[in-house]
């Protein structure tokens, strides 16, 4: 993870606390860059966050799938037959 300090500096046991603080509030995600702005008595924090992947999940013949491998051969060609409608 990247940090920026912007307006003044800190101890890096402070950036530290900071960085801590972050990973804990966001522990779902993964921070990329954390910029942190020291305004006298105050501190903003700003997050940028790496992109999260998904999976496509599509509604098929009654099921959530995300892919057809595990479809026999009467699903797959009740797939194969349906109207597909473009966006």
């Amino acid at each position: 993870m990247n940090v920026n300090v912007i307006g003044d500096k800190l101890p890096q046991e402070e950036i530290d606390a900071y960085v801590d603080y972050g990973k804990k509030k966001y522990s779902d995600r993964v921070i990329k860059l954390m910029t942190v702005k020291v305004d006298g008595e105050f501190v903003d924090l700003q997050y940028e966050f790496d992109d999260v992947p998904f999976d496509r999940i599509r509604r098929i013949t009654g099921y959530l799938v995300g892919t057809l491998d595990r479809f026999n051969n009467g699903k797959r060609a009740e797939e194969h037959d349906r109207v597909k409608h473009s966006v």
